[in-house]
């Protein structure tokens, strides 16, 4: 497996060095670079260019879903994962806005962080349930539009199209499926979806094509937020 390549921009200095210390004892990940400041995060990422970029939202100089933004701007084939003890409805929605590619809880366990890592640098969204939730709450109590996310990036908090809906009537998920879906909600990467239920990634993949389209959804992460606001997963 190719390493992936990690930037750490955190401003408690124990949190950071525990990161570090913690990643670099896994094998397939290399920690190229980190920081304590949003500047010299930003300045980290633009010279190291790695796979995804560990930022935290409680910056010093800067807020963490700024500099995101600048990440998704500039250096936009690095990914970022928001690590944040913040899971207040517009934090985590501005999260969203800003482009971030995955979002940890700072109470993840270092494996859960790991596969995090793992499924983000594949290009697929990680997503904590504890956000998934926060998020799905805010859908259903909120009539206004959220921020306009990065262009490439559909709202995930927007209901879907009048109709959507019964395009599960006709075309309803699998017994296998719901499985999947249950444990996309879960944050497991398509590695451990397949450990744990018997299968080859290759049939994961399969399934988690059909569950997007499904559910109307462009990426994991809408998928989990539609399959928990439609009452598909607990």
């Amino acid at each position: 497996m190719e390493t992936i390549r990690v930037v750490l921009i955190e401003d408690h200095d124990l949190t950071r060095i525990g990161l570090k210390t913690g990643l670099q004892q896994r094998s397939g990940i290399a920690v190229v670079g980190e920081s304590g400041t949003a500047a010299g995060g930003l300045s980290v990422v633009q010279a190291q260019q790695p796979d995804v970029a560990v930022v935290d939202i409680g910056l010093p100089d800067r807020d963490g879903i700024e500099l995101t933004r600048d990440i998704k701007q500039r250096v936009p084939q690095s990914r970022v994962l928001i690590l944040t003890m913040h899971d207040n409805e517009s934090s985590v929605l501005a999260a969203f806005a800003a482009g971030a590619d995955s979002y940890c809880m700072k109470d993840v366990s270092m494996d859960k962080l790991v596969e995090a890592l793992q499924a983000t640098r594949e290009g697929n969204a990680w997503i904590d349930p504890t956000i998934a939730r926060i998020v799905l709450k805010q859908t259903q109590v909120s009539t206004t539009s959220p921020p306009v996310p990065a262009p490439h990036r559909r709202p995930i908090s927007t209901p879907l199209p009048l109709g959507d809906d019964d395009l599960l009537l006709t075309d309803p998920l699998t017994e296998r499926e719901l499985e999947v879906l249950e444990l996309i909600v879960a944050g497991c990467s398509n590695a451990e979806i397949a450990e744990k239920l018997y299968i080859t990634v290759g049939t994961v993949k399969t399934h988690v094509r059909s569950i997007l389209n499904k559910l109307c959804a462009s990426d994991r992460t809408q998928a989990a937020v539609r399959a928990l606001r439609s009452g598909l997963v607990d």
